[in-house]
C-alpha cells in the first residue's frame, strides 16, 4: 500500500487542490493520457480512502447532516439531486426511490451518463452484514441490480471514493477499476470460478518466466542476461514454494510444466476467495503471467517489482532503440493502472 500511496498520491492531491479551487484537473494534452491520468487518479482515490485523506467518505448518516440537504445539478436545467429522501418522494416515479444499478454498458468502458448524485458515501448493509455506498440517499446496486455488498468497509470507501471523483459532465467507468472488480468478484466469479481456473491453467505452462531468451544472438544476448539476473530468484521461489522445480524453455511455443506443480498451483486458485480470485485473474491478463500474481498474492513481489519483470524484453529494446512517445510510455502507464488496482483491491479486501 505505501508504494501505491507514494506512486499516486501525489497527483490525485494535485488534482484535489485544483478542483477545490474550481479549476479543471491538470491532465496530459493527448486522449489516451487523459484517459490513463484519470485511470491512475482512480487507483490513488483507493489507497486515499484507505488512510481516510478523502473528506466526503464518512457514513450515509454523515452525509445527510450536510447543511442545505440538497443542490442544482452541474449543467443546469432544474435538476435537484436530494441528500435526504424527498418529502414528496410519492411524486417521483422516473427512478428507484431507495437504489440505484449502473447499467450493463459500465463493464465495457462506455460512459453511462451525467453524474445525478450529490455525494457518495458508505453505510452498514441493511442487513447488518457488510458495508454498502451510497450516493446520496439510494444504496448503490451492480449492473445485474444486485446490492453492492462489500464486507470490507475500506473497499467500501476506497469505490466510494472512485465514485465521488467522477465529473458533473459524465460516469466514465474506466476510470473506477476497483468498482468494476467488485462487480467481477460478486457476480461473475461465483458464477464462472472453475471456468477462470481452467482458463488460468490453461495459459500457466507458457507462463512470462518460464520463457528464456537465447543466449547465443547478439539481439538478444541482453535480454537473457536481465532474465537470469531478474527471474531466476523467482522461479527458485517457485520451486520453494510449491515443491517442484520449474522447466525453463526457448521455444516460442513454450513447453510443459510438472503436473505436481501444475495441481499445487491449481490449489491455491481453488482455496482463493471470489475477491482473491478477481484480483489474481486480472493481473495475470495484464502481466501474462500467473506466477507473478501469485507472487504478489504469497507477499513475495512488490508492484514495482512486478511490473519490472513483466516489461523486462521491452524495457531493454527501449534502453537500445529509444521510447516512442504516445506507444510506450501509454503502455507502461496502463499496466500500472491494471496491476496497481488489482493489488490495492486485493489489499483492501483483506481488511475490516
Amino acid at each position: 500500500m505505501r508504494e501505491t500511496e507514494q506512486t499516486y498520491l501525489p497527483l490525485l492531491d494535485q488534482q484535489l487542490r485544483s478542483k477545490q479551487r474550481g479549476e479543471r484537473p491538470v491532465m496530459a494534452a493527448t486522449l489516451a493520457g487523459h484517459r490513463l491520468l484519470l485511470q491512475r487518479g482512480a487507483a490513488a482515490a483507493a489507497a486515499a480512502a484507505a488512510g481516510g485523506r478523502w473528506r466526503l467518505l464518512g457514513t450515509a448518516a454523515e452525509a445527510s447532516s450536510s447543511p442545505g440537504g440538497r443542490e442544482e445539478a452541474g449543467g443546469g436545467g432544474g435538476d435537484e439531486i436530494y441528500l435526504k429522501k424527498p418529502a414528496a418522494a410519492a411524486a417521483v416515479t422516473t427512478r428507484d426511490e431507495t437504489s440505484v444499478a449502473m447499467p450493463m454498458s459500465f463493464m465495457t468502458g462506455s460512459v453511462v451518463g451525467k453524474r445525478f448524485y450529490r455525494e457518495a458515501t458508505v453505510r452498514r448493509a441493511d442487513d447488518g452484514n457488510g458495508w454498502s455506498v451510497m450516493l446520496d440517499y439510494r444504496t448503490l446496486k451492480s449492473p445485474a441490480k444486485r446490492p453492492l455488498k462489500l464486507q470490507s468497509r475500506t473497499l467500501a470507501m476506497a469505490i466510494a471514493a472512485e465514485w465521488e471523483y467522477q465529473e458533473a459532465d459524465g460516469i466514465r467507468p474506466f476510470t473506477m477499476p476497483l468498482m468494476k472488480l467488485a462487480c467481477t468478484a460478486l457476480e461473475r466469479v461465483p458464477l464462472t470460478r472453475k471456468k477462470i481456473i481452467d482458463n488460468l491453467m490453461k495459459k500457466f505452462h507458457q507462463d512470462l518466466v518460464f520463457c528464456r531468451s537465447p543466449d547465443d544472438n547478439e539481439l538478444t544476448v541482453g535480454v537473457y542476461q536481465r532474465q537470469k539476473e531478474k527471474i531466476d530468484p523467482i522461479l527458485d521461489w517457485v520451486n520453494t514454494e510449491f515443491g517442484f522445480k520449474p522447466v525453463v524453455y526457448t521455444s516460442f511455443f513454450g513447453g510443459k510444466q510438472d503436473e505436481g506443480l501444475a495441481n499445487a498451483v491449481e490449489t491455491v486458485l481453488k482455496n482463493t476467495t471470489d475477491f482473491e480470485l478477481a484480483s489474481i485473474d486480472a493481473m495475470a491478463a495484464a502481466a501474462h503471467s500467473l506466477v507473478i500474481p501469485l507472487a504478489i498474492f504469497r507477499g513475495k513481489l512488490r508492484i514495482e517489482q512486478a511490473i519490472e519483470l513483466i516489461r523486462l524484453e521491452e524495457d531493454h529494446q527501449v534502453d537500445r532503440w529509444g521510447l516512442v512517445e504516445g506507444g510506450h510510455d501509454v503502455d507502461i502507464a496502463d499496466l500500472k493502472v491494471q496491476m496497481s488496482s488489482a493489488v490495492v483491491f486485493l489489499l483492501l479486501s483483506w481488511q475490516l
